[in-house]
């Protein structure tokens, strides 16, 4: 805020909310304090009015690794309580990563506040150093966050892993013992030798150890989803599934109830869902190797210059305007530019790019990539969480919290699917009970029907009513998986967004990677996405004054950089000094402008021996040229509207114009004082990967379109060599009319990615479907683009769309997977099918095997469409 208006003008638009009940700015404080009411009005919606009058609230978001989730429900548990926290503006919370992504007003909430409300909830965050900078900062982007995550990561698999084993010990004679009484009844003694107790004790010995040590941690979490925040989770499943076996055992063993022990079945249990937590830790841990491969690129020291003298220093150390040394085989540091040495440099890890780039001085570096030969010296321009590497890490974190709409469809499945699965069981226990003989006459055809002993009747009665009930109502909470349904849609997006990342294409959503796949049009804009965006002056045109007023005559110079050549004279034609002051007049006036059309012309004089002056007064007239003053003469340099506007005649020029536009050049029309003397034109090469692009998204069915500002003989010249029909090209469109430019594309129902530099585009990005800002380099905060391509090659649009072509089938194959193996389970268990132990190592399977489906999907090519569905 600048003055008192602005704090005036905050207050109106927060006035303006419903729900806000006061609303005061302090321009002396920087501050507002408002009250509302959260029923009425987010804090989100505080900050979205703020922002949208111009301003800009300063917020932290911060990724929070979280150990013990076990489903969907929890990471919903864990949001809604984030959520409540005063001062929390958003929370994402994602189960495939274990993380929280929580934006949060730094004046009213903390990372304590924070890690006590996922603590209040049955969680277990890891505990960070609280950010200390500007909105954006995360307390796990550092290397020591990192190590914080992983090592509770590790330490997370290597307790499942234990928990296993002693599970495991355990089973193994209970298992033995089951195969002994199954085929060879006769040599078990009925007591055990030398205690004289039944054998039934024996398990209960084996059992009891592997009910505590393993079902205590589903216990304790069972209590607090359903005590604690009123909603039931897998561990509720596992609980009631465990202890209905191990309970209705010992009530056997001790003589309440008649019936068989299960003892083995209650720690089969317990050790395969152990087991299917330790393989699912592990792939979640490897699922996320892409984010920390990227940090391993870190360098973790840097040469630092100082008069003359070279001394290494932690990369921590290093600050904005550092010398650096980066030998021949050395990672760059930290992000800088060249001053110093020239050599190649390895940037695959950042851009996906396999060819090293050429580095003189003036080039950017980016930190992490590698120097392959060559001594340079670096200027640090960017450190710690502003360096591209580390902005791309938050890119890619950010992008995984923020889930496509389907996840929506598996969230309201699982709000409602554990107590579906309690009620179905406990009503097909009552059903058994209730009516043995018509079930058991109704499912005994079936060829899977035994299982469990054939059922109470076809049994002979060697397994009671009661008995088979109870199994029934245990093997169908066990077989319920909600894991495998929570995990569908974030395990692949987790992936998606890693494959981006290592093929230099970064999504800021899990949504935007589903609005990718909806595209069916590309809208590039010209000037640097198809074409190189370096112009280079082609050609100089000067009129004689009589050509000037309106006669026939005209010199004409091609610019070859050998000198103002004269390519066309006569007797009345101008000399080669009249082409030297066209080209002096219209540099002089362009050097005012950093306009690619401007540079072309001021370095195609300055390359031909004519020195250029800075103007006295300049004007950069928007979509139509410059008008400058040099040496006391009124310049005009640009398009046929600048001249139009001054009343200057342009037909003299006509021809020429008209020539140099059909060969895709850009012409600009040069008039002194108030008369025409001329034309330059500068042409713009297009990128060798363009016009493959084009042709491979029109192979995809892809409508390709190009917006540009020049001409419309140009722009078609332009559109004609890549392919693009010419009904497809909207020439002469102004920077501010871009946006409604892809406005009215739009309207006819089309869903159009505009494709522009992030920068002069960025209203288009805006209004786009989605926005992708392509040739970002190390600028990769582009808050206009959903989609930031980081190398300048607009091939990488298509695999933007096959990565989420590719994301979207893998998450209907892991859905399909799992809302399938819940169909069809839930039922075999339900009628009778399937024995506990069994039911909980399919149940163990299924979360794992969607987590190893998404894994394959890591050796995707996106230069390919994805095959399979």
């Amino acid at each position: 805020m600048s003055c008192a208006n602005c704090s005036a003008t905050i207050e109106d638009a927060l006035a303006g909310l419903d729900g806000v009940t006061t609303a005061n700015a302090n321009f002396a404080t920087d501050e507002a304090s408002v009250e509302y009411d959260p029923d009425s009005v987010s804090l989100a919606a505080v900050y979205d009015a703020i922002a949208d009058a111009g301003y800009d609230p300063v917020d932290e978001s911060v990724t929070i690794t979280i150990t013990d989730m076990s489903c969907a429900n929890c990471s919903q548990t864990v949001h809604d309580a984030l959520r409540e926290t005063p001062g929390v503006i958003e929370a994402d919370v994602n189960f495939a990563t274990d993380e929280a992504r929580v934006r949060y007003n730094p004046a009213t909430a903390s990372m304590d506040d924070l890690s006590d409300a996922i603590a209040d909830a049955g969680y277990s965050p890891v505990r960070e150093t609280a950010p200390g900078g500007t909105s954006g900062e995360s307390s796990a982007s550092g290397a020591a966050g990192e190590s914080a995550a992983d090592a509770a990561r590790r330490a997370e698999t290597r307790k499942q892993w234990t928990l296993t084993l002693f599970g495991a010990a355990f089973a193994l004679p209970l298992f033995a013992l089951m195969l002994e009484g199954l085929f060879a009844p006769d040599l078990l003694p009925e007591t055990i030798p030398g205690i004289g107790l039944p054998m039934e004790v024996l398990g209960f010995l084996l059992a009891t150890p592997v009910q505590y040590y393993l079902g205590k941690e589903f216990y304790e979490n069972a209590y607090k989803a359903v005590v604690t925040n009123g909603r039931a989770n897998m561990d509720v499943l596992i609980a009631l599934g465990s202890s209905t076996a191990y309970v209705y055992s010992v009530a056997t063993l001790v003589g309440l109830i008649p019936g068989g022990t299960y003892f083995d079945g209650a720690v089969f249990i317990l050790t395969f869902i152990t087991l299917g937590n330790y393989l699912e830790a592990r792939s979640k841990s490897r699922a996320g190797e892409a984010i920390r491969s990227l940090l391993e690129m870190e360098a973790d020291t840097a040469r630092i210059l100082e008069d003359g003298e070279e001394r290494e220093v932690e990369v921590s150390a290093v600050d904005v305007g550092d010398r650096l040394v980066v030998k021949p085989g050395e990672k760059v540091p930290t992000d800088g530019v060249v001053i110093e040495g020239e050599s190649a440099v390895d940037e695959s890890m950042v851009t996906g790019e396999s060819e090293p780039v050429g580095k003189t001085p003036g080039d950017d570096v980016v930190g992490g990539t590698v120097n392959e030969n060559g001594r340079l010296v670096v200027e640090a321009t960017k450190v710690g969480s502003e360096t591209a590497l580390q902005q791309i890490v938050e890119t890619v974190r950010e992008a995984q919290s923020r889930q496509p709409e389907v996840q929506n469809l598996a969230d309201r499945i699982s709000a409602y699917f554990v107590p579906a699965v309690v009620v179905n069981a406990l009503l097909w226990g009552v059903l058994w009970y209730a009516f043995p003989a018509t079930l058991a006459g109704f499912v005994g055809w079936l060829p899977l029907w035994g299982l469990v002993g054939g059922g109470p009747v076809v049994a002979g009665g060697t397994v009671s009513v009661f008995e088979f009930a109870v199994v029934v109502f245990a093997s169908a909470v066990l077989v319920a998986c909600p894991c495998a349904l929570g995990l569908a849609t974030p395990a692949a997006t987790m992936i998606g967004t890693s494959i981006g990342a290592t093929n230099g294409v970064l999504f800021t959503g899990g949504d935007v990677l589903e609005r990718v796949r909806d595209v069916d049009t590309v809208v590039f804009d010209k000037t640097g996405t198809l074409t190189e965006g370096e112009m280079t002056l082609t050609d100089v045109v000067a009129l004689d004054h009589t050509a000037a007023d309106g006669g026939e005559r005209e010199g004409e110079t091609r610019a070859d950089g050998a000198g103002v050549v004269t390519a066309e004279s006569d007797e009345s034609a101008t000399s080669t000094d009249s082409e030297a002051d066209l080209l002096y007049a219209a540099a002089s006036a362009e050097s005012g402008s950093e306009h690619p059309l401007a540079t072309a012309i001021v370095d195609g004089a300055t390359e031909r021996g004519i020195d250029p002056v800075t103007p006295e007064r300049f004007e950069n007239v928007a979509g139509k040229g410059v008008r400058a003053t040099i040496d006391g003469r009124e310049i005009l340099v640009g398009n046929p509207a600048l001249l139009d506007d001054a009343g200057v005649p342009t037909d003299a020029a006509a021809d020429a114009r008209e020539r140099l536009e059909s060969e895709g050049k850009t012409a600009m029309l040069v008039a002194v004082d108030g008369r025409l003397v001329g034309v330059v034109a500068a042409a713009d090469t297009v990128k060798p990967s363009a016009k493959d692009a084009v042709s491979r998204l029109h192979e995809r069915g892809l409508t390709v379109r190009m917006l540009t500002g020049d001409n419309e003989r140009t722009a078609r010249a332009v559109a004609d060599e890549l392919g693009i029909p010419a009904e497809h090209v909207r020439a002469e469109v102004l920077p501010d009319e871009k946006a409604d430019a892809v406005d009215a594309i739009q309207s006819d129902g089309a869903r159009a990615m505009m494709v522009g530099d992030g920068v002069n585009d960025a209203p288009a990005l805006a209004a786009a479907y989605v926005g992708a800002a392509i040739g970002s380099g190390t600028d990769v905060a582009i808050e206009a683009a959903d989609v930031t391509l980081m190398r300048d090659d607009p091939d990488d649009v298509l695999k933007a769309v096959n990565i989420s072509d590719a994301t979207l089938r893998k998450i209907k194959q892991n859905l399909f997977w799992a809302l399938g193996y819940n169909t069809v389970l839930i039922p075999l268990a339900s009628l009778g099918l399937m024995m506990p132990a069994l039911a909980a190592a399919a149940m163990a399977f299924s979360s794992v095997s969607v987590l190893s489906n998404s894994l394959l999907f890591r050796r995707y090519n996106p230069d390919e469409p994805y095959s399979l569905w």
